[in-house]
This record gives structure tokens, C-alpha cells and sequence, in this order.
């Protein structure tokens, strides 16, 4: 029986639907936040940057028969270290009865086990973006049209897109808590910017409908606008359970680029050792009831650019 599972795990038609359930699982909030940077080892350098070491145009012109400008790490560059993770999933000999059940149940404890981590790794993600950004600014949206959130989001992307100096090549990305889009969205000089149709329902009168997608059009350089629901349950174990959004009322706006390196001066990044990202294998309880089902992976978030991130407390 054991023998089977070990088999089945090491197959590549496995490894490639784990690494994809993975992939997909992780996408939505954290690998906005801290996109995915492939690495060749487990441990290696990569630049930083803050008000000490900030990002420099080399130079690029070379002499005739003299040396080009080298992109080099240095001993004062930090150091990522991908950690290992690790979930389980047993499956019981009784369970495996049958090839087909066997391939099925290790497919779902693949699905089940990204889920799980990609959950665990947001938070992660979040904690430390939150920390990165600081106190932040108070921002009141509810004042009517007093108030202007697109033009307090448009002059926090301008503060990132200086402290990233990385001109046209850097993205920008607006991250919305749940509380903080439902501010934003319902807000009168919103959505008096929002007004694209009518419906019978409301007999043929304008209807104002912002999306993220229409939102992103509002702010300078039409940056990516996402919206956080991770929530998480702020009471002591035994008490009863106090459900919170994890960002709630804040808004993070921050420097991003959709496909990393080791030297870009974008806010965030999280490396990840290239081809073992929850890779499958498999061993046997010490009981001999139970195979186990392994998922192996190594990861290190990072803040790159402490600087290139702002952070807004609405009310």
C-alpha cells in the first residue's frame, strides 16, 4: 500500500497540480503585496533599500577599452533565507483501495493544504506590510464632498512613486481594507464620479457603480486596485469569537512590480526557491495504518523598500 502512495506522490502529473493549486491559491491579496521572486538557492543577497541606500541609476556609458558599470551584490546587501514549511495530510490504507481513489484523495489534500497555506501566508504578508507602513495618515471620507479620497490616494501614489524612483517601469498598488472600500465606494464625491448607466428598477434614473476596476481608472497612472477580506478572530482562546478584517479601515498604497527581481526597488517581494514550491512526497506513520501525504515548501517575505509604501487610516 505504502508503496503505491510513494508512487503516486513522486509522479510529476502531481507535482504540477500542487505547485498549481498552490500558485492559484496565493494570487489574490499576498502576491499583490509581495509578488513571487524565483531564486536559485535557498539563501542569497539582495538589495534593499531605505533613507541610507537609496535606488541610483548606474551609469551606463563605457570607455574605449574600459570597464562597464557592474550590477554586483555587496556584503552590505541583505541576505533572504527561505525557510522551510510544511503540511501533512494522511490518508488511511483503508482509503486506498484503489488506484483512482488514491490519485483522487492526494489531489484534494493538495487543494485543501494550498488553501490552508496560502491563507497562513497572507496574514504573514499583511502583518508585515502592516508593520513596514507605520502609524500612517487619518483620513476622513465621510464628510460629504468636503472630503476627496481619490485626490488622498492620488497624492500617496505620487510619495510611493518618489521614494521608489524607479520612474514608468515601477507599478503602483492600491490595497482597500473591507471597511476601508466600503468608505471609499459610498462616499458622495465617489460616487458622483461613478455615474455610467440606469436601470429599470430604479426607473431609468442614473445608477452609480464603482468597482475596483473603475476605481483604478480615478487615480493617477491607473494603478491596481485590490480589496482585502482576510479576516481573523481577535479573542482569546476559550472567549467568545470577535471576527475582525484584518486591514478593516486602512488603506496601503505601495510600490509593486508584476515580476521582481533581486534589485528592484519595489516595497515587497517574497523568494522562493525555483521548482520547489509544495512539491509532494509521501511516508508511513509509525502505526503502519496511516501513509502521510507530505507537501514541502521554502519561502521568505521580505520588505525590499520600506519607503515606497503609504499608509491611510479612514474614518
Amino acid at each position: 500500500m505504502s508503496s503505491r502512495l510513494a508512487t503516486i506522490s513522486a509522479n510529476p502529473t502531481l507535482r504540477e497540480y500542487a505547485q498549481g493549486a498552490a500558485q492559484a491559491a496565493i494570487n489574490p491579496v499576498a502576491d499583490f503585496i509581495a509578488p513571487t521572486v524565483p531564486v536559485a538557492t535557498s539563501i542569497g543577497k539582495y538589495k534593499i533599500y531605505n533613507e541610507k541606500n537609496r535606488f541610483h541609476l548606474p551609469a551606463t556609458f563605457r570607455g574605449i577599452g574600459g570597464r562597464a558599470t557592474e550590477l554586483s551584490f555587496e556584503v552590505s546587501d541583505a541576505t533572504y533565507n527561505c525557510q522551510p514549511h510544511a503540511l501533512d495530510y494522511p490518508v488511511d490504507h483503508l482509503e486506498m483501495l484503489e488506484q483512482s481513489g488514491v490519485e483522487n484523495a492526494l489531489q484534494e489534500g493538495a487543494t485543501m493544504i494550498a488553501e490552508v497555506a496560502a491563507l497562513a501566508h497572507e496574514k504573514s504578508v499583511i502583518d508585515k506590510a502592516v508593520a513596514a507602513a507605520g502609524a500612517g495618515t487619518d483620513k476622513t471620507w465621510t464628510g460629504g464632498s468636503s472630503t476627496d479620497p481619490v485626490d488622498d490616494i492620488d497624492s500617496a501614489i505620487l510619495d510611493v512613486i518618489k521614494a521608489a524612483k524607479y520612474g514608468s517601469l515601477m507599478n503602483v498598488g492600491v490595497l482597500f481594507g473591507a471597511s476601508a472600500w466600503r468608505l471609499f465606494k459610498n462616499a458622495s464625491s465617489v460616487r458622483s464620479k461613478f455615474v455610467t448607466g440606469s436601470t429599470r428598477a430604479n426607473n431609468g434614473a442614473a445608477v452609480a457603480l464603482p468597482t475596483e476596476e473603475d476605481a483604478s481608472r480615478l487615480f493617477l497612472g491607473n494603478p491596481q486596485v485590490r480589496t482585502s477580506y482576510m479576516v481573523v478572530d481577535t479573542a482569546a482562546e476559550g472567549l467568545a469569537e470577535n471576527i475582525s478584517f484584518l486591514l478593516d479601515s486602512t488603506v496601503l498604497v505601495f510600490a509593486r512590480m508584476e515580476n521582481p527581481t533581486r534589485r528592484d526597488p519595489s516595497f515587497m517581494k517574497t523568494f522562493r526557491l525555483m521548482g520547489a514550491y509544495m512539491v509532494p512526497g509521501s511516508y508511513v506513520r509509525e502505526d503502519g495504518r496511516v501513509e502521510v501525504a507530505k507537501f514541502d515548501w521554502s519561502e521568505d517575505v521580505e520588505v525590499t523598500n520600506a519607503a515606497a509604501i503609504r499608509r491611510l487610516n479612514v474614518s
